[in-house]
């Protein structure tokens, strides 16, 4: 049986939209004031994105808000609105994004509450909704309709306009009586009406606010030359004998309003699909969710904003998880691409962790809530792509600095253009004002850097890559030297223990598990790789040993004391490298990676074992160094790990430059020094102690599973588990910075080559606004094309790779040895 929750005002607004009944705003300002809703579309500024909402959210005095926004259409609304807002009192910074049509403001709630900030930007003539809202994608949906019913309307009335024309085209002179051409121009002006008044609206409109607010966007020399058109043509038609009686102009008015509104309508599409992919991340979660009852055996829906750690909610088939969560009821297959680039779905059964935003595909499962809301792998990728969103690579800062002053220019040059001509034929001089006032219209060059840049941000997360800095894409593309770390990176996160060299005395199953007891105190991979095995070998984890004190050495090992159960006795020991044990090595002829075992015993260290691992190489490392290789990429390896380790796996990649035994501020000197000598510097690394070297390198990979993403320093992180990514993130930032080339080459020549022709009157106005559409549209298409897949496809080459046949942690062999 299931019941329905009333606290649920985003549901209840939503069952007003949907069924016509308005919504109060006054209801909408109370619900956007209250402190509790504003975690559903922001989070308090410089939080710690993995950490829960605080219960009172006025204890954080600074909010970080996200917005989406209506009715902007270009860099001059995107400036218009950041005036706005930062113009609020109490908004402390405020960005907005054109190519994605969403803000952040980060604001103080002691001076100022979101609908007071929300309501300067509608006295600037824009709305701003949650960007989190329910009604977000509706809104753009019905945007979109409305789009295209303007287009089929200027289209239709397009052709019945072009067909009264025709005559006076073909006519010759006397062919055509006055009564009849009168006629024809009067039908031609009634025809003309529905597109002016209603086609032409959201450019009229958005005139109107310029001109009210004295300032400048991209509608307004449009909204200008619509305006001259129609109202030439209509004196033309009221007064045919007047000085603009030659001619009327209604065929090129209908024409370019037609051709501009295919241009925006298939750029809106087209936007919608490339660079609206952080909208479809953020609405895989369900607006609300089966949450059981105390009775166990009864459901109520409620918003998921309700759930809280604990509760056991019913996912249905084909919905998404709204948390991360263990399955205690049922199995079924679940989609993870958004958290690991991979389409292949895995089997969750009773037990195994379901993680929100991955959806369910097979069967009804009932799930245990572990954490909620900003505490889900889901919230930090979502509030890591809306960082990226809104961010401007340098090359848009620039094309938004020029689009205001470059707006007033046209305005002036259109006015000279007048000027000029109006002694040869007044209705010449208008038509010729028209043509570069629609012209010379910057909107290609303003989204010919943020469109492709969120397009190719947009396909690296499909693929498995999320872009925490999108100014990284742009330095990515020159990138020459690459430097990986090698543990967790070249290498997998697990170890292998193949061989072991006992101490002369020593039993293999005794010292094997009195190591796996110090090793569950560390994360260190070859930590685990010695548990691991002491659970294959099937060895008690009990001791009669019990900790007392634990100290891990970053980069060499544990210092730990232990003591008897009845506290009789007590032993010092260490597990790490032969340096940081005080040991010399027991088999210092065995190549590869080694933990040493030592004892304190009179005051002397003495080593009790050696034990010997092999690392998970990934087996695609050696092609995709080779690749890089290829594509003109110098590659080293900067490591932690004991030297010859380093360079076993060196050999084995076919890297020429390496090092092991590096500090972390060892990387950090060898990656400034090739930085010194001109070069672009790359550094792929796992995230956890790499963090100087991430952030100070000109680029940066982590891989994602290895570190909380909002804590990697990182421009990049690698959700999925492939070298590979690493590669096709490098060919498609150069591919992308080609566009953008590609992009600001066709703007500039397209202004080029038309504004002259539009000044000598060779281009007419239906010409221009077909120009005008066109550059928008190949800008945006041409950065489609980055929206397939990714340049180069990952191959599962584990199938082929027999040292992937044997399951991890298997004890090889053992080598037995002593002194």
């Amino acid at each position: 049986m299931y019941q329905t929750n009333p606290d649920q005002p985003h549901l209840a607004e939503q069952a007003a939209i949907e069924s016509g009944s308005p919504v109060q705003p006054q209801a909408s300002s109370l619900l956007l004031d209250d402190p509790h809703e504003w975690g559903s579309f922001g989070r308090p500024a410089n939080q710690n994105p993995q950490a829960p909402l605080p219960e009172n959210p006025t204890e954080s005095p600074v909010w970080d808000s996200f917005v989406v926004l209506e009715g902007m259409h270009c860099a001059a609304c995107a400036l218009t609105i950041e005036e706005a807002l930062k113009a609020v009192p109490g908004v402390e910074g405020a960005e907005v994004s054109a190519a994605t049509r969403r803000a952040r403001v980060v604001w103080r709630h002691a001076q100022v509450l979101p609908s007071q900030w929300m309501e300067a930007v509608a006295r600037a003539g824009y709305r701003a909704m949650p960007a989190r809202d329910a009604f977000a994608r509706e809104i753009r949906q019905a945007e979109t309709r409305r789009a295209l019913w303007r287009w089929l309307v200027a289209g239709f009335c397009m052709m019945q306009v072009m067909m009264y024309a025709w005559p006076s085209y073909t006519a010759k002179p006397g062919d055509l009586e006055m009564e009849y051409e009168t006629l024809l121009r009067w039908a031609s002006w009634v025809i003309s009406l529905p597109v002016v008044l209603f086609c032409c609206g959201p450019f009229f409109k958005s005139a109107l606010k310029d001109i009210s607010q004295r300032r400048v966007s991209m509608d307004l020399p449009v909204a200008i030359g619509m305006l001259i058109t129609f109202v030439i043509s209509t004196l033309g038609t009221f007064d045919p004998a007047g000085p603009f009686g030659h001619e009327v102009f209604f065929d090129s008015l209908t024409m370019f309003v037609f051709f501009l509104l295919t241009g925006r309508w298939l750029e809106l599409r087209l936007r919608d699909r490339t660079a609206g992919a952080l909208e479809a991340v953020m609405n895989r979660l369900p607006d609300s969710v089966l949450r059981q009852l105390p009775d166990g055996v009864e459901y109520e829906r409620v918003a998921i904003r309700r759930l809280r750690a604990g509760d056991v909610v019913r996912v249905l088939t084909g919905e998404a998880f709204p948390a991360d969560g263990t399955i205690v009821r049922g199995s079924t297959h679940a989609d993870e691409a958004l958290l690991t680039g991979e389409s292949t779905p895995v089997l969750r059964a009773e037990g195994d962790v379901v993680t929100a935003g991955s959806y369910n595909l097979d069967s009804v499962v009932d799930v245990r809530v572990d954490s909620v809301g900003e505490g889900t792998r889901f919230a930090q990728i979502v509030n890591l792509m809306e960082s990226a969103s809104m961010q401007k690579p340098r090359l848009a800062q620039v094309a938004d600095k020029v689009a205001r002053p470059f707006l007033v220019v046209v305005l002036l040059a259109a006015l000279a253009a007048a000027i000029w001509w109006w002694p040869v034929d007044h209705g010449k001089a208008m038509m010729v004002a028209v043509a570069v006032l629609i012209v010379t219209c910057p909107c290609a060059l303003s989204l010919a850097t943020p469109v492709t840049m969120l397009t190719a941000a947009g396909t690296l997360a499909r693929g498995g890559v999320l872009v925490k800095n999108l100014q990284g894409l742009e330095a990515l593309a020159s990138v020459d030297t690459l430097v990986f770390d090698k543990t967790g990176t070249l290498t997998r996160d697990g170890l292998v223990l193949r061989a072991q060299t006992l101490a002369a005395g020593q039993g293999a199953d005794e010292v094997l598990a009195l190591a796996a007891l110090l090793a569950r105190q560390s994360m260190h991979p070859a930590s685990k790789s010695l548990v691991k095995a002491a659970e294959v070998a099937q060895l008690p984890a009990s001791s009669p040993w019990q900790l007392d004190t634990v100290q891990e050495v970053a980069g060499s090992g544990l210092d730990v004391w232990l003591e008897s159960a009845d506290q009789a006795q007590r032993r010092h020991l260490r597990l790490g490298s032969a340096a940081h044990c005080g040991v010399a090595e027991l088999a210092p002829e065995q190549a590869g990676q080694s933990v040493m075992l030592a004892e304190e015993i009179q005051g002397g260290w003495t080593p009790l074992v050696q034990f010997h691992l092999s690392e998970d190489v990934r087996p695609e490392a050696a092609q995709v160094i080779a690749d890089l290789k290829k594509h003109g990429v110098s590659v080293q390896l900067l490591s932690g790990d004991r030297a010859a380790a380093v360079q076993t796996v060196a050999a084995k990649l076919g890297i020429e430059q390496a090092r092991g035994d590096c500090k972390p501020q060892d990387k950090l000197a060898a990656m400034q020094a090739a930085q010194a000598r001109g070069h672009q510097v790359a550094m792929v690394g796992d995230g956890l102690n790499d963090g100087p070297v991430l952030a100070g390198a000109h680029v940066s990979f982590a891989f994602g599973r290895a570190v909380p993403l909002a804590q990697s320093r990182a421009d990049f992180v690698v959700l999925g588990d492939s070298l590979e990514l690493v590669l096709q993130s490098l060919l498609l930032a150069r591919r992308t910075l080609s566009v953008v080339r590609q992009n600001l080459a066709w703007a500039a020549a397209y202004n080029a080559i038309s504004i002259p022709l539009a000044l000598m009157g060779w281009m007419p106005a239906w010409l221009a606004g077909l120009g005008m559409a066109l550059s928008s549209l190949l800008v945006v298409a041409n950065a489609a094309r980055l929206a397939r897949a990714l340049p180069m496809r990952a191959t599962d080459s584990n199938a082929s790779d027999p040292a992937h046949s044997a399951p991890r942690g298997t004890v090889m062999p053992l080598t037995q040895g002593g002194h």
